[in-house]
């Protein structure tokens, strides 16, 4: 069996199809095809079964399924040791990240550690938070961002430590005709045609359950965005948007407002597995978001003193 086949036939089975496999392995779908075929006649043993709903393990899928993720799991770990005996002068970190901070924090952490590490290898994975804490537990991460609420995450296997409190405020053009005002309430929100966020973000899920809670319905001009394209639609005025604080900076072409009648905010966390030792690179990033959120000086954000906050316990 070759690590390469495993890591293949793993993401196949997590994934549910050999195109969304291939899509994340960078593979070409015969390419990964051949990988399961060719593994399949290593271990004498049908491993998955295709359907027109996509692929699900057999029997002996199932069975290999937890030792293949143990084997690729010290392979990593492995290559964490080697690395570490070089020093920081090469290695590998694979952050997760949800989309709404890769376009604030993460790439102001990624920026100032690729001029102090530049021999260190980043990736970087943007999914949700449930998404991004299975992840880590898999060993596929070696550190993460989740955002917790009041429906606090489950996050057994993994430490959770606080890093700021961040406001949700409203976007609008900088160029719209009727200026915002300082304070919005949810009912007025609600009557605002908004460009929403697709339904897999957090932010998105956050605010529908903040107007379903006061039985509100908002007025959706666009749905279904990414950050990028979110950001770019309120700067043209089709409508207007709920972002983390974080994002208004340096962006002249939008103004925006607090969320007052409730306030809407998300803690911000690290998340590390619990009881594994991380490699030198990833301790040093992990020092490095430290050093970054402590010098976090924006309106609506607010650094959470003490790194042992919400550590080993989700909140909101």
């Amino acid at each position: 069996m070759r690590l390469e086949h495993l890591r293949t036939f793993e993401a196949v089975v997590r994934l549910g199809t050999f195109t969304r496999a291939a899509q994340e392995l960078y593979l070409a779908q015969p390419s990964l095809s051949r990988q399961i075929a060719t593994l399949e006649a290593d271990l004498g043993a049908v491993l998955l079964e295709r359907g027109r709903r996509g692929a699900a393990p057999t029997e002996a899928g199932r069975t290999l399924l937890p030792i293949a993720r143990r084997m690729l799991a010290d392979a990593a770990a492995a290559r964490r040791e080697l690395d570490e005996l070089a020093g920081l002068g090469r290695g590998r970190v694979h952050l997760g990240a949800p989309p709404t901070l890769c376009v604030s924090l993460v790439a102001d952490v990624l920026a100032h550690f690729s001029s102090r590490h530049p021999g260190v290898e980043l990736q970087v994975s943007e999914a949700g938070s449930l998404a991004l804490l299975e992840q880590l537990q898999q060993g596929e991460l070696d550190l993460a961002f989740v955002i917790t609420r009041q429906d606090a995450l489950e996050a057994e296997g993994a430490e959770l430590i606080g890093l700021l409190a961040e406001e949700l405020v409203v976007v609008a053009s900088a160029t719209r005709a009727e200026p915002l005002p300082e304070r919005i309430t949810l009912a007025q929100l609600a009557t605002m045609p908004q460009v929403a966020f697709h339904r897999s973000y957090d932010l998105r899920a956050a605010t529908d359950a903040a107007f379903a809670a006061r039985s509100l319905t908002p007025v959706i001009a666009v749905e279904g965005a990414e950050m990028d394209a979110v950001l770019r639609f309120v700067e043209r005025g089709i409508g207007v948007a709920v972002v983390p604080a974080m994002v208004v900076a340096d962006r002249p072409g939008l103004r925006h407002a607090r969320i007052v009648e409730p306030e809407l905010d998300r803690t911000v966390n690290l998340a590390r597995r619990r009881g594994v030792r991380p490699s030198a690179a990833a301790r040093a990033m992990q020092e490095l978001v430290f050093e970054t959120v402590a010098g976090t000086e924006l309106p609506g954000v607010l650094p959470l003193e003490g790194r042992e906050h919400h550590a080993g316990r989700p909140g909101g």
